[in-house]
């Protein structure tokens, strides 16, 4: 066990041995027993290491954020750093070593048996796509490519190719077998697209090894993907901000006081081009093959799973205000909506949690 003193405690020795000295001489007899005093007293008062920073880095295409507080430890970040980019391996539709790359590149052709990890988040995305009625499909991914939004090579296709793109999205023909934890795209040019949800499960993951770990208190930010575990010191509800899609950089448009929760937005201002003086942003429509027209500009769902948050915002972005509440409401989900004339609305089980600027 390593152990130090503060300065405080050195010049109480010192102050100490030098009053002794003086009341009583100094002989072996008394340095004997000084000495062990010195040697017992760090034990009552070891100096507790100061808890390493918050650790940032970059995994699943974004900037990524941890921060545990007091149990914040250079063993634990390296521990949940490496997790994230394991599941970046796994999940990653640009690396071409990706388990994701691997069923892609097989579609048409043959499954796949994949992870189990892959597995069942795949099941999980099927079991929304099913819920949403495509509105969030987990098969996007050649329309994702064809746009090429948030790269160097983003525009706007033709009609054409977009209709060439879409014709390859549908969930219904991704086959999964439990019998081999395999994947089949159905069709030849089909690729999954995983980005619409596997922040959230990553976020989850994380959030369970910092349960593990007995972290009192934490805050996961997987590019907007917060997770919020534990309670603070004071015991008051954390508060999370939900950006302003016109200023995503200044004041937030409001904030939710919350307990231990996963908090996932998406909008039309985090990842777009523009082009011929138009607007195109990255939360595409399956169904059109162009980025979602409707009446809302962010959507921000509220649950204790990060992968179904992270699942229904885009859905429900795709879907607009009236079709998405009616089904959080159904689903008992918590939503906040922020509309095209920037109407703030919530459903009634988070409306108390919401608290605007």
């Amino acid at each position: 066990m390593r152990l130090c003193m503060t300065k405080r405690i050195r010049s109480y020795m010192c102050s100490a041995f030098i009053a002794a000295r003086a009341e009583f001489g100094y002989n072996t007899t008394m340095r004997r027993r000084f000495l062990s005093f010195v040697l017992i007293l760090p034990l009552f008062a070891a100096c507790r290491k100061s808890p390493e920073p918050p650790r940032t880095g970059e995994a699943l295409g974004t900037v990524c954020t941890v921060n545990a507080f007091a149990d914040g430890t250079a063993a634990l970040y390296d521990a949940l750093f490496a997790r994230l980019r394991q599941i970046d391996g796994i999940f990653s539709a640009t690396d071409a070593r990706s388990e994701l790359s691997a069923v892609n590149r097989a579609a048409g052709e043959r499954a796949v048996s994949v992870s189990g990890e892959l597995f069942s988040v795949v099941q999980a995305a099927l079991r929304v796509s099913a819920l949403t009625d495509g509105a969030f499909d987990c098969t996007v991914g050649p329309l994702v490519s064809l746009w090429g939004i948030a790269t160097d090579h983003a525009r706007v296709p033709s009609d054409a190719e977009r209709e060439s793109a879409r014709s390859l999205v549908g969930w219904r023909d991704c086959v999964l077998s439990a019998e081999d934890s395999s994947v089949f795209l159905a069709k030849k040019g089909m690729a999954l697209d995983l980005g619409g949800i596997a922040k959230g499960y990553a976020a989850d993951v994380l959030a369970d090894i910092l349960r593990a770990r007995k972290v009192r208190r934490a805050v996961i930010n997987l590019g907007g993907t917060i997770y919020v575990v534990g309670t603070k010191a004071d015991g008051t509800p954390w508060r999370v901000g939900v950006k302003n899609p016109d200023d995503p950089q200044g004041e937030p448009a409001l904030a939710l006081d919350l307990g231990e929760v996963a908090v996932v937005t998406s909008g039309d201002y985090e990842r777009f081009f523009e082009q011929d003086g138009i607007r195109y942003h990255h939360i595409l429509d399956p169904k059109t093959g162009f980025p979602a027209r409707t009446d809302l500009r962010s959507v921000t769902v509220v649950h204790q799973s990060a992968l179904l948050a992270d699942a229904l915002t885009t859905a429900f972005f795709v879907l607009g205000m009236d079709k998405s509440r009616e089904l959080a409401q159904r689903l008992g989900i918590g939503a906040v909506f922020i509309a095209e004339n920037h109407a703030v609305s919530a459903t009634d089980d988070l409306a108390q949690n919401v608290v605007l600027f």
